[in-house]
Order: C-alpha cells, then structure tokens, then sequence
C-alpha cells in the first residue's frame, strides 16, 4: 500500500507566530523531529514505505529536508504550482498517475499527527466503498470539519455543518475511483476536498472509520493504557497539545516510589530539552554506563557518598534514554538491550559493595550476601519478563496488591535509598542486610503471583 501526504499550503496560522514564519508548516519541529517526518514514521510502523508527497509553499526546503534524512522509504514528489489558488482537491488530482493502478492507498494531511494504531486499524478495515473517512465522536471547535453520518455513510460533510454528529480527522483510506469524482469536482470548480467527499458521499460509497471502534490493550513496555488521539495542528495551541499527547503516550507509568515521586519529573525536562539537541539516545546510553561504572569503582573503593550520589544521577539519567528514543522516534536494536545493560551495572554495584564491605570487616558474610541478591533479583527479572511475554501484561500490574508492592519492590531506586538511608544513620553495612531481604521477598511474592494468575487463567498459556 502506498500513502499520499497533502503538504502544499503555506500554513497561514502558523507564520504570524516568529518562531515558525520561516518554515513550511510540515518542517516545524515537534520535540525536535519535523512533522512531516513524524508522519512518515508512524506510517511506516504499519509497513508502508512508499510515499507521495505534494508539495507547494516552499517545497524546495521539504525535499531537500527529506532527502538528507534518508528515512529508509521510497518518496515521490508531485509540486502543485497552483497551491495559492488551487486547494486540497487539486492537489490530491495531481497524485493520480502515481495511484491508479493501487487496489488501495491511504491520504493524511501534512499537518496532521496521529497515534500509529489508528493507521494499523484502518489498513485492516474491511470496506466496499471508495473512500473510507477516519472520524471521531470528541467536542468539536469551531474550525473543525464535521461529519454527519448515518449507518456508517456518510451523509454530508464541512465546516459549517449546522447538523453533525461526528468530527472529520484528515485521513482517508482511498480506491484510485476516487480520482473520477476528484476531476468531476475540479471541473465544477469545487476544489476543497470535503466538497468532493460530498460528492461521493452522494452515490453512497463514503463511509466512516470511528476511532472510538479500535480496542486498544495495556501497553506492557509502558505500564499503561494510552488513549487514541488525532490532532489538526493549525495553530501554537494544537501544537502543544500535539506535545503533551506525544509525551503522555511515550512515558512509561513509574514503578517505585523514587521514580514516582522524583526520577519521573526530572527525566520527562531533560527529555524534552535534550529532543531538540543533535544527541541520540543511543549516546545516552553510553554516557549512562560511563557512569554507572564509574560509581561501581567508587562503591569498591568505599566512597559511598559520592558513590551514592552518582547512583541516583544514574538513575534519573537512565530513564531519559528510552524517553527519548521513543520521543524523537529513534528506537533500536540496541535500545531493547538496555535493560541487560542496566542489570549488569546493577550487579556489579552490589557486588562491588559486598567486596569493600567483607574487606572493611573482614567477613565474607558481605559476598555472600551481595551474591545472593545478584541471584534473587536475576531470578525476579527472568520471572518478571516471561509472564510478561506469555500474558503481555506486567507481572507487578496484575491486581492492587501487586501494584502496591512494586512501589517498594527489590529494584535499583529502592536500593539507592535503603544504601542512602543506611549511610544517614551511620551504619551503610546494613544495607546489604535488607536489601537481601527485600530481593527474597520480592521474588518469593511475585514468583507466587505469577504461579496464581497463570493457575487462573488458563486460557492464555494455550
């Protein structure tokens, strides 16, 4: 399947503002990745790699744009030279010859961006008719194109819709027939491309995609439900919003108590102030471990303040990275390696600590107890991850109980402060002591947990 993008206006709103007066309104930066390349992106998550693209104000800066990206995609580029007095329809027209020959195709506007499940639906959507509209049933404003609809045709839509009972959101799963009505409607002068959904909608072969349809599951890597969402960016206001709707949707729910009410802050205002900056998330992850290792020698060596100090850095510095991959839509291979990378760090910190310990004492209880909880929580994570992927749920979501336990569970933020508090009241060997403890506690508990719910739940180890 191939998908058309409508970028040819000039985004009148948008230029009154000096920040983007510059710009094409497609190329304004969103967390530091440009529209349009949002859009690509997300589209491409559903295996559609070749793209059209119609261009008119400033075109020569979107193509030079992406083609120094180099996306991995296959672009063709159409100008439409009459963008200030041919609108939308026209530009659509001009994409013929590229997609007529395709059973199917799917049309986004330039300055739209949209959660990728809304694509992944509608490629799947089973439909007879030639154009297939996505919509939504949400509040609708004032500059809104809006839907009447009836039985799932469409009946009428536009701006100015007195009677409507849904809200037009810019994405179309298209038939190449549909290019018949585009000319009949360029002919008579109609060059808005809700006068030629009219048109069709007047032989009966429009109808709706609602979003409110899909089902959406828990997303396990997040801990969390999303909701879908859609939004028109035509002014600052829209763009903010698209922000906060892209941040909520990248930031995973937090786990225990330090990342709720301290690392979650501080990671979600250095994401976003590092997304502008020419720094990967990749590079994140390097200066992460330089860290992490440098606090493991400093553990060693019993500069447990500094070391501690380090750590919580580490923390917090830890969590950015995936923030941001996922934020600048940069997510790889190696990125689903961090948290292998995380546990050896993690191990080494206790081991390195149960050293200096059983040499500061001369008792080797320290390495047997730092061992020990490299185990138990090697174990926890092995149980943790498999009933993840039997279940894709997580482990410590499963019901009350267990989300209350993960708030002081066997994991690195709880150590830090448990080694943090210890070293308050003069005693850091202890900490050792009770993190033994809580790591035993916490892999007996959810090891039990795991065994209770795939008990009752049969059904889904099948």
């Amino acid at each position: 399947m191939k998908c058309l993008i409508l970028a040819a206006g000039d985004g009148t709103r948008m230029r009154i503002f000096p920040q983007y007066s510059k710009l094409p309104k497609s190329l304004i930066p969103v967390y530091g990745v440009a529209i349009i390349e949002r859009i690509i992106k997300t589209i491409k998550k559903s295996d559609i790699n070749d793209f059209i693209i119609v261009l008119g104000y400033k075109s020569h800066l979107i193509k030079s744009f992406l083609e120094k990206r180099k996306l991995d995609v296959n672009i063709s580029f159409i100008s439409n030279l009459d963008w200030k007095t041919k609108d939308n329809a026209y530009s659509v027209y001009l994409a013929k010859k590229y997609l007529k020959e395709e059973k199917k195709f799917l049309m986004v506007m330039g300055d739209h961006l949209f959660d990728e499940r809304i694509i992944e639906n509608l490629i799947r959507y089973q439909s007879d008719k030639i154009l297939t509209l996505v919509i939504s049933r949400e509040k609708t404003l004032k500059e809104d194109t809006k839907v009447l609809e009836e039985n799932g045709l469409i009946i009428e839509n536009g701006k100015n819709l007195k009677k409507f009972n849904a809200v037009d959101k810019g994405i179309f799963l298209c038939q190449p027939q549909v290019f018949d009505y585009f000319e009949k409607a360029i002919k008579k002068n109609k060059t808005q491309i809700s006068e030629v959904v009219n048109l069709i909608a007047k032989d009966k072969k429009a109808d709706i995609f609602d979003i409110s349809s899909i089902s959406y599951d828990y997303i396990k890597k997040l801990r969390k439900r999303v909701n879908l969402w859609c939004i028109d960016i035509d002014t600052p206001k829209e763009l903010k919003k698209a922000e906060k709707k892209i941040l909520e949707k990248i930031t995973k729910d937090p786990s225990d108590l330090v990342a709720k009410y301290f690392n979650y802050h501080l990671e979600n205002f250095l994401t976003t102030k590092l997304s502008p900056l020419p720094i990967s998330p990749n590079q994140v992850t390097l200066f992460v471990n330089f860290l992490a290792y440098i606090t493991a020698f400093l553990f060693l060596k019993g500069q447990l303040t500094l070391a501690i100090i380090l750590a919580f850095i580490v923390g917090v510095i830890d969590g950015v990275d995936g923030k941001l991959a996922r934020l600048k839509m940069e997510e790889t291979k190696i990125g689903e390696m961090e948290h292998a990378f995380d546990f050896l760090f993690e191990s080494i910190w206790i081991l390195a600590l149960g050293t200096y310990f059983s040499q500061a004492f001369s008792n080797n209880l320290y390495l047997i107890l730092s061992s020990l909880i490299i185990s138990l929580t090697g174990f926890y994570r092995f149980v943790y991850d498999r009933f993840g992927k039997i279940t894709r749920i997580s482990l410590d979501m499963i019901d009350s109980l267990s989300k209350k336990i993960r708030r002081i569970a066997a994991r690195r933020n709880i150590f830090n402060l448990i080694i943090l508090l210890t070293l308050i009241i003069n005693k850091p060997q202890l900490s050792l002591l009770i993190i033994f403890f809580l790591s035993l506690f916490t892999a007996c508990f959810y090891t039990i947990q795991a065994y209770r719910f795939l008990k009752d739940n049969k059904k889904i180890t099948k």
